[in-house]
């Protein structure tokens, strides 16, 4: 099947950029090796360009005509394949080539409905959020619900201005749209696909433990007050190897670069000390306070009784050997011949996220898939440098991936599955016979 086309530039003016990534568009839709007519466009921008996304998008919309839906968000960066343009003005953009009843873009104004009229089975959903909305996990959730799967994938706006979002359906406004001219700034949006769009999914730690994995025997809202039935402060100054008598600064130094990894009460770990990394049931969170008072440590999301929890802090060796992880388990997923193409990394574990090759299998189709396109979202806080220089995150996939259309963009938090990531990330592949 037809690659699907890709264009990225940078420029100091949105509209020079644009014209670029439309001309690169232009030109591989006119090679036989990609789609002809796409109708589903992704946009992806920095915010030095976020002022300006109603024109942006307008130009997209008139200058390919033949792409009668959008979506998309804003980042402090965004990447293209063995690129990331990070805190500078750029645009990345892939046109796919789907099936028109094979997806439905919706948005908070013209949301995705539970029990769609027209016999649309949501399947999988790309994510586009901003992290103030209200009651943001819970929204999460309630969305995946609306999939069969309940997979999500996507991430939040990261803006320093208007954290924007695009939405467009169906040669222009979507119904319930109103006067609006696709560009949001709150709430969710995004792309529901059905069924019959094939994809592989995973996601990529940050971080790595730097103890043991505890169960949180008490807490009260986002306060941990005891691990394994001791106080929680206690274990945390004690896997640091710190003490706060005396001078406490460079205790608080250390605690400053700590975070923790939550993984919900009812669910087995899957990383942490066995592994030496995070699986993809591992959250990690800020650590906000500390309660000298109670002994305890304050995170930046609620805590209960019976979740595990491993203090743990960012790590570039763990972060790069876990992305080059799930890489070779999206290349195992594909055809033999695939597989010949491209070097295999190593280190390649069974993961849990698999919306289509298992199902394939079991149906007695045949092998033979290759990758259409890829979308990565990353945190903000892996991009630029983490990885060692400009670029090297991206890199990596082109490395494991190789030569494969890609865009995405550098999040405020990650969404996979209905949790909220942070310092990971999502890399979705679209596949095809």
């Amino acid at each position: 099947m037809p690659l699907f086309p890709t264009g990225h530039a940078t420029h100091p003016q949105w509209r020079m950029a644009a014209a670029l990534v439309v001309a690169q568009l232009r030109a591989q839709m006119a090679l036989p090796a990609y789609a002809s007519a796409p109708t589903l466009g992704l946009a992806y921008i920095t915010d030095h360009y976020a002022g300006e996304a109603q024109p942006l998008l307008d130009y997209l919309g008139a200058e390919l005509p033949e792409v009668t839906d959008w979506s998309g968000t804003v980042g402090v960066g965004v990447s293209a394949n063995n690129a990331e343009y990070f805190d500078e003005p750029a645009l990345s953009v892939m046109l796919l080539d789907i099936p028109a009843d094979q997806y439905r873009v919706f948005s908070g104004v013209a949301p995705l409905p539970r029990n769609p009229a027209s016999g649309f089975e949501a399947h999988t959903a790309l994510v586009h959020a901003n992290g103030h909305t209200a009651e943001l996990a819970e929204l999460l959730e309630e969305m995946a619900a609306r999939t069969t799967t309940g997979y999500l994938f996507g991430g939040l706006s990261a803006s320093r201005g208007a954290s924007v979002q695009f939405a467009v359906g169906g040669n222009g406004n979507m119904a319930g749209q109103g006067a609006a001219g696709g560009v949001f700034d709150g709430g969710l949006s995004g792309v529901a696909f059905g069924p019959g769009v094939a994809l592989l999914s995973r996601v990529t730690q940050g971080c790595q433990p730097v103890g043991a994995l505890h169960t949180v025997t008490a807490a009260q809202d986002n306060v941990v007050l005891e691990l394994d039935g001791e106080p929680a402060l206690d274990v945390l100054l004690d896997t640091l190897e710190v003490s706060l008598d005396g001078d406490p600064q460079p205790a608080l130094r250390k605690v400053r670069a700590t975070l923790a990894g939550l993984v919900d009460a009812g669910e087995q770990p899957q990383g942490a000390q066995r592994t030496g990394h995070f699986g993809t049931d591992t959250r990690v969170r800020h650590i906000v306070g500390l309660d000298g008072t109670r002994r305890g440590v304050a995170l930046a999301d609620q805590v209960e009784s019976g979740m595990h929890l491993a203090f743990c802090q960012r790590n570039v060796a763990a972060a790069r050997a876990d992305l080059m992880r799930i890489c070779a388990e999206i290349r195992e997923e594909l055809s033999p011949e695939e597989l010949e193409q491209v070097p295999l990394s190593t280190g390649a574990q069974a993961g849990p996220v698999d919306t289509s090759g298992s199902a394939r299998a079991a149906a007695g189709q045949p092998p033979g898939r290759s990758i259409r396109g890829a979308i990565y979202v990353s945190c903000s806080g892996r991009g630029g440098p983490h990885f060692g220089g400009p670029s090297a995150e991206l890199q990596i996939v082109r490395h494991a991936l190789g030569d494969v259309p890609l865009v995405g963009f550098f999040a405020g938090g990650e969404i996979a599955h209905h949790h909220l990531y942070e310092y990971t990330g999502v890399l979705t592949v679209f596949v095809g016979i």
